[in-house]
């Protein structure tokens, strides 16, 4: 077989990634059309399909998830929206088409949370939904009939569930910035048994997360593995200095040790929450507290967890003198971990264990979870 021209190559790779060579690239649902039907559960795991919706003189179906930042800031919109329309009869129904196996942790950079149905009950109790929120990641069937391009995309059928509308909820994803509110407008045209104005718009958001993308989630593993995992000898005084945070940063500190069971169970949790936020404003360093004779061990165990964050050894220094430097309130277990904001206030601690998710929660809810 004849080499690529190191320029045939390259403009390969770069329509490659523009253009993913096995991801699906559906058409939205045209107006006049149809609602196709579907049988999909919801996070009570009760399942729906339009007959479910037959008493509403419209359907809202909206595409959307748990993990995408432009997804997250219509979310308090959507819930008002309900609870103003659903007396008029009006009634909304969120899918969410994502294959959470599909989705890498740098796409997971303001959210606690990814796209499985079991993240999806935890994030409708933590928003209070007043909506159902159904799952279509597993075949992702309905989402390509209906052909949802972003997440959120918006779907509005008639009493007939013929398509009237198809577009954005408004014309800003930035919250309280929104000038026209496209889905409203709609609606009140429908209601008053008007034709819709401006029946198409576009949309803005994340791309919809198919299965057939699950390569490039494989494919990051495979980048981590060429990134260089360090290891920097520490004293009290570099910890200080750590510990006082004028990065700019949220800084999330792990202390830990190759001998202690429960650092090493949850070592691989912290690293993943690293690939989720370190491309925002976020760092994170570990400090071994293995003896100064055991760095190599050290060494080996952070490059079998892809660890290429910043990596500390204290060493045989005093433990008492570190802990007090630390935090008055570290009693000496291991492991302990801490969010540091920037200026060096402790925002979040835990002696032992961490939950991954109630980690990450406090993280994003101070690096934020929507676009700036």
């Amino acid at each position: 077989m004849r080499p690529f021209k190191k320029g045939v190559l390259l403009l390969f790779l770069f329509q490659a990634l523009i253009h993913p060579i096995h991801a699906e690239d559906p058409k939205p649902l045209a107006i006049g059309s149809k609602a196709p039907d579907f049988n999909l559960k919801g996070v009570d795991d009760r399942m729906y399909t339009l007959d479910s919706f037959k008493d509403a003189k419209l359907l809202v179906i909206i595409f959307t998830c748990n993990h995408c930042p432009t997804a997250q800031a219509y979310e308090d919109r959507i819930i008002a929206f309900t609870a103003a329309y659903q007396p008029k009869g009006v009634q909304v129904v969120a899918i969410s088409p994502n294959s959470d196996a599909a989705i890498r942790l740098d796409e997971l950079g303001y959210t606690d949370l990814s796209d499985s149905f079991e993240e999806m009950k935890i994030r409708y109790k933590d928003k209070g939904y007043n909506f159902p929120y159904l799952y279509d990641g597993e075949t992702q069937q309905v989402s390509m009939q209906y052909g949802p391009v972003t997440t959120p995309h918006t779907f509005v059928f008639d009493a007939q569930r013929i398509l009237r509308y198809v577009g954005r909820i408004d014309d800003d994803e930035h919250i309280g910035r929104a000038k026209t509110s496209d889905l409203k407008n709609a609606v009140d045209e429908l209601l008053a048994g008007k034709a819709v104005t401006t029946p198409t718009t576009r949309t803005f958001g994340c791309s919809v997360k198919w299965k057939s993308k699950t390569d490039w989630k494989n494919h990051e593993v495979e980048e981590w593995g060429k990134e260089p995992v360090t290891l920097e000898e520490a004293n009290l005084d570099t910890l200080k200095s750590l510990l006082g945070n004028n990065s700019g940063k949220y800084r999330l500190v792990n202390f830990w040790a190759t001998w202690c069971g429960p650092c090493v169970a949850e070592f691989s949790a912290l690293v993943e929450t690293d690939k989720m936020y370190r491309n925002r404003e976020f760092d994170f360093v570990t400090v071994s507290l293995d003896a100064k004779s055991a760095a190599d061990n050290v060494r080996t165990f952070l490059q079998q967890k892809y660890a290429s964050n910043r990596n500390l050894h204290f060493g045989d220094e005093n433990k008492y003198d570190l802990m007090e430097a630390v935090d008055e309130e570290w009693q000496g277990a291991l492991p302990y971990t801490i969010l540091i904001a920037p200026g060096g206030e402790i925002v979040y601690r835990q002696m032992g264990m961490i939950e991954p998710l109630a980690l990450r929660k406090a993280i994003v809810e101070h690096i934020g979870r929507y676009y700036p």
